[in-house]
């Protein structure tokens, strides 16, 4: 089976190096790993894991990605190994709000962080880690050094910006679009050089909302997350079309979740676990959508589209006003109960619309072929796989990844998602949910052993006022995150399951390779 070619991110590369340190040398080592002097590293090697300088502010709790070190799951573990990496969510929000209800002595304590929160926290994960090493070794090869991937680390809104600055393009690979692989449209290097434009302050978190991490949840977002949209200079280049380009379009219309359509599961990465997403999601399209959804469900549930012919789900985080005013979600899972707090918004439009590939005509996507765009976790998992573009209406042709636009008055949020537009030809979901479909090159071909396929964008526009940063009466707009996400930019995502009928997505085919625009 061909698979993408992507080099995992330098961030999550030093994350899993330092993990792989901590079980060799004693729990004692992360605790130290925060406390040191910055820039030392693990073992003395200079090229391990930037540490947090003494004293500094600490934001959240870092943990490695496990699913990102899983090679193969065979089919008939991968329920129950999804249930148990969703356990791991579970135990990050857990100790993440041990850490957020005892932040102080946590920074001014190692021993207490050590034996309240790394310590515990990495003796658990340890354990479900273990479960998962004995159930894939059950059906296929026994993944080996996984058991690496347990400690996790503290760490500040700094070490993510170092991280960054790092990483990009170490290996000789441009990360655009978010992918390794190359984004094929507007999306190339979204917000990496240009996301600060006319930022002037760093910010560590503490000129934010009611709490030093800002925002009213008290974890995000804060006000270094947001950049005037006409400080930005313009950063958009689509690519060239050759001949032999697939250059129709085919638009299909699912409103806005006006029906008010919201959960806190995710069918594709945590499938049969009720809040497995830990934030809410807006839903369009097929209606049966929840954590224990089969594929038969999908298939039978009805839609919001306007042609019947598509039942395709469409999800993404909602995009919440904090504005102290308390949502339906207030007190349960995925909202209050997970720090996502504040007045969901409805879009004002929201437009799914299927573009060709510039080098080839694209084949029928199968039926239900799940692909995920973008990362939920990209702040403490580095930017290889965050996808999302923020900029405001009028402003298109400056789009950002690491931060919200504040745009001018008249202008409206623009959130959009390019999603990946080549399958391997056989699978329609993978281990990690990723290496089944991939990102075309720069020059719109893809990778050996993937077909072009038609190309999901989702265009998602919001009426919401500026952030105002005041204190106690800080309003601010953000997506849904999971709580030690911080409400970040750069964890915005998107997800999306095909199931439109056959003889639906056969027109689809024809008008884009015709070079016609349908709907």
């Amino acid at each position: 089976m061909g698979r993408t070619s992507r080099k995992r991110s330098t961030l999550a590369n030093r994350a899993i190096a330092a993990s792989a340190a901590l079980l060799l040398g004693g729990g004692g080592l992360v605790a130290a790993n925060f406390y040191a002097s910055a820039h030392e590293s693990w073992g003395g090697d200079r090229n391990g894991p930037r540490t947090q300088s003494a004293g500094g502010s600490v934001s959240t709790i870092d943990c490695p990605e496990v699913v990102n070190s899983i090679e193969e799951i065979p089919d008939d573990q991968r329920f129950a190994v999804d249930r148990e990496l969703a356990t791991l969510d579970n135990q990050i929000t857990t100790y993440y709000q041990r850490f957020a209800d005892n932040k102080e002595r946590v920074q001014s304590d190692r021993t207490f962080a050590e034996n309240q929160i790394l310590a515990p926290l990495r003796n658990e994960r340890l354990v479900i880690i273990q479960r998962i090493v004995a159930l894939i070794d059950r059906s296929a090869e026994r993944p080996q050094g996984l058991e690496a991937t347990a400690p996790c680390t503290l760490r500040g809104d700094e070490d993510q910006n170092n991280d960054q600055n790092d990483g990009q393009d170490n290996d000789g690979d441009q990360e655009q679009g978010g992918q390794d692989q190359g984004q094929d449209g507007g999306d190339q290097d979204n917000g990496n050089d240009n996301g600060d434009g006319g930022n002037e302050d760093n910010g560590d978190g503490d000129n934010g909302g009611n709490e030093d991490n800002g925002g009213q949840a008290g974890n995000g977002p804060v006000a270094d997350d947001f950049v005037e949209i006409e400080s930005v200079e313009p950063n958009v280049e689509n690519p060239r079309k050759f001949r032999g380009a697939s250059r129709g379009t085919f638009t299909t219309e699912c409103g806005v979740n006006e029906n008010g359509k919201f959960n806190s599961d995710n069918v594709i990465a945590a499938p049969g676990v009720s809040n497995g997403a830990h934030h809410m999601h807006d839903y369009v399209g097929n209606q049966a959508n929840d954590a224990f959804a089969s594929d038969d469900d999908f298939a039978n549930g009805d839609t919001t589209c306007n042609n019947q012919g598509d039942k395709s789900t469409y999800y993404w985080p909602v995009l919440r006003l904090q504005n102290g005013q308390n949502e339906f979600d207030a007190g349960e899972d995925g909202g209050g109960n997970d720090q996502n707090v504040g007045e969901i918004q409805t879009p004002s439009d929201v437009t799914l619309t299927f573009e060709g590939n510039p080098r080839s005509k694209v084949t029928a996507m199968p039926k239900f072929l799940r692909i995920i765009t973008g990362d939920a976790k990209s702040f403490t998992n580095g930017d290889a796989n965050a996808n999302a573009s923020w900029s405001c209406t009028g402003f298109e042709d400056r789009q950002l990844k690491d931060k919200y636009p504040i745009c001018p008055e008249g202008s409206q949020v623009v959130r959009s998602f390019k999603f990946q537009s080549c399958w391997d030809g056989q699978n329609t979901d993978s281990a990690n949910h990723r290496t089944h479909v991939a990102f075309a090159e720069e020059d719109g071909s893809c990778p050996d052993g993937f077909r072009a396929i038609p190309q999901l964008v989702q265009r998602i526009v919001y009426d919401v006022p500026p952030p105002v940063f005041d204190g106690q009466n800080a309003s601010v707009f953000a997506v849904d995150s999971f709580p030690e996400q911080l409400h970040k930019p750069i964890t915005d995502h998107g997800d999306f399951i095909n199931v439109f009928n056959e003889d639906l997505m056969d027109e689809m085919v024809d008008c884009i390779n015709d070079g016609r625009r349908c709907q």
